[in-house]
């Protein structure tokens, strides 16, 4: 692009110290300008020009050098001039010259523009043939009098088709004429549109590629798009490395290309000598590796060999094993950790055994004590029977103005709070097999709330029922489920002080297959270290004389005979959610029902 536009910058200025010539000035103010034919002559040739002319400041013709005898025709046309005489300043750039003004300038040169298309490969469909026009570095400039007037106006190029000095010159300057089997490295054209008009790529038969044409995606990107190209392309015969950038006129229209290219097929066989070189070298290394992987691979495998001989002896369950593998590899490092595991999972199977036969003792020590206060209770139980009997047949019998009526009283309530205690003993210590029916679970807890519902603790509570239409029947015990539902409903009542909302709500899981009821109090709520032990025998939060702890675990061990759960969300200050899941048991599976756990 620099050598192409010193060119365009060496045409401007030629044309501009001409028309600033004194002598041009005075010829043009004195209308004797063909006097100055000679010198113009020199000029043209000396600076190698094809091209000069002077019109008036009309832009009618007033001489021109290659044709002296034809003049008055005007260049109004020719955007050079138009340029020049509207803005008075010189102007310098490429532009297409029809055949019309090249052959008024002289028949040689519409000659040398003349080309006719060579049918080269890749290039686009054209229905043109041939071309006439010539592509020309131009140049203008203004001619003043000695009072700055505008008077004329000088105009001057060189025509590029067949002219071979500026790619000449950028080969020999960018690629040294540096040749790759006796063919060019390096190349560059001009374009005249998608037509080669100077250039030093050659043909098959070592002429000249002049008429050949571009390849059809170059152009669209190049000329249509206005976008340069750095790729490689087809060039006539051969691939290249190509840049390729759009040639514009004064007023930006793009009229053809400049092109510079290395022959790629250096490049392509130094590729392939690289990928020869490489494969071979990556032969050679494979054959190496093949054999060193060998002889490591036989100290590996003997190595991993005792590893696995030694974890499928301890899968079988012996612990003891070692593997002895001396090296300071990973292979090392692995069975030093396979030995520490091993001794490991000695210890630990160890303190397991001990642990479980612990558990074992305690659970041999806790059932002992369970029949043992069963015993106590059953035989218990009757003395006791006979104790709240008398007390209450006093009760009945004594006046009440009698000093002793208090204890008497108090005889029959603590012996009644013994009974109590002594039936949930006997309840969770029993383990009573549930007798399954097929029940509707909104009916269980209808009957259960209308036994609470009248109890005075009730009174100020208000009940809130959402029960499922559409809950399906189960198998279930009706009475055990009725007492788990008893227990919960009234320790909500208990918690809230028999004063709040107590919400009561059937439905079924999304999968269909568990009933839920969820029986929500809006009381004093559980705190967190005592919700983890709600379902332990015997713990309460009651005051004492209130509660004997056995409501909740004995309402556990019912929905777990039943193969369901209960869940507790609390938080204190503002309620306890319970939340029993039991599973959806058809009539026909009643029987596997029995003996749930």
């Amino acid at each position: 692009r620099e050598i192409y536009s010193s060119y365009i910058r060496h045409v401007r200025d030629t044309v501009r110290i001409t028309a600033d010539r004194t002598t041009i000035r005075q010829a043009m103010a004195s209308h004797h300008i063909a006097s100055e034919y000679a010198k113009l002559k020199r000029i043209k040739e000396e600076e190698g020009l094809d091209i000069l002319t002077l019109t008036d400041r009309s832009g009618k013709v007033i001489l021109r050098i290659n044709n002296p005898g034809l003049l008055g025709d005007t260049l109004n046309d020719n955007e050079f001039i138009k340029y020049v005489l509207s803005l008075k300043k010189a102007i310098g750039s490429t532009t297409i010259a029809d055949a019309t003004e090249l052959q008024m300038e002289s028949p040689n040169l519409a000659k040398r523009a003349h080309f006719k298309f060579i049918d080269t490969p890749k290039a686009r469909i054209k229905a043109e043939s041939e071309e006439t026009a010539g592509m020309m570095i131009g140049a203008a400039a203004p001619i003043f009098d000695f009072k700055d007037n505008l008077v004329g106006a000088v105009y001057g190029g060189i025509l590029l088709n067949r002219n071979y000095e500026i790619v000449d010159k950028i080969k020999q300057t960018v690629f040294q004429g540096m040749k790759y089997k006796g063919k060019d490295i390096g190349t560059a054209t001009i374009f005249q549109d998608d037509v080669r008009i100077s250039t030093n790529v050659l043909r098959e038969d070592g002429s000249r590629a002049v008429g050949t044409r571009i390849a059809e995606n170059v152009y669209a990107r190049v000329v249509v798009q206005g976008l340069p190209w750095i790729d490689r392309a087809f060039v006539v015969n051969n691939w290249y490395i190509t840049a390729y950038e759009p040639i514009k006129t004064i007023s930006g229209k793009i009229i053809g290309i400049l092109y510079v290219g290395l022959l790629e097929e250096k490049y392509s066989d130094i590729k392939r000598q690289t990928m020869l070189t490489f494969l071979g070298v990556t032969a050679l290394g494979l054959v190496a590796s093949l054999v060193i992987s060998y002889f490591l691979s036989r100290n590996i495998s003997r190595s991993i060999g005792k590893l696995v001989s030694a974890s499928r002896q301890m899968a079988r369950g012996k612990l003891d094993v070692h593997v002895d593998v001396k090296s300071r590899d990973e292979i090392g490092e692995l069975a030093g950790t396979f030995n520490f595991m091993a001794s490991a999972l000695r210890e630990r199977d160890e303190k397991l055994k001990e642990f479980a036969t612990k558990k074992i003792m305690e659970s041999e020590r806790l059932a002992v004590i369970g029949q043992l206060a069963a015993g106590v209770a059953h035989e218990v139980n009757n003395p006791l029977q006979g104790i709240l009997s008398y007390s209450c047949l006093l009760v009945e019998n004594i006046s009440p103005d009698d000093p002793n009526m208090e204890l008497v009283e108090k005889i029959a309530h603590q012996a009644t709070r013994c009974k109590n205690i002594i039936r949930g003993l006997l309840d969770f210590a029993r383990q009573t097999v549930p007798e399954m029916k097929y029940c509707q679970m909104n009916s269980i807890v209808a009957e259960t709330l209308a036994l609470v519902e009248r109890q005075s603790i009730f009174h100020n509570i208000e009940v809130i029922k959402n029960f499922d239409s559409n809950l399906p029947n189960t198998v279930l015990d009706p009475a055990q489920m009725q007492q788990v539902l008893m227990n919960i409903i009234i320790n909500a009542a208990e918690a809230m002080d028999g004063q709040g909302t107590l919400s009561v709500a059937t439905r079924t899981d999304p999968a269909k297959e568990f009933i839920e009821v969820e029986i929500a109090d809006t009381g004093l709520g559980i705190s967190k270290e005592n919700l983890e032990r709600i379902f332990d025998p015997f713990f309460t939060t009651k005051d004492a004389g209130h509660g004997t702890g056995l409501g909740l675990a004995i309402s556990y061990g019912i929905l777990k005979k039943h193969g369901g759960t209960i869940q507790v969300n609390s938080e204190v200050g503002k309620g306890t959610t319970f939340t029993l899941s039991l599973p959806v048991v058809e009539e026909a599976e009643k029987e596997k029902g029995h003996g749930r756990d």
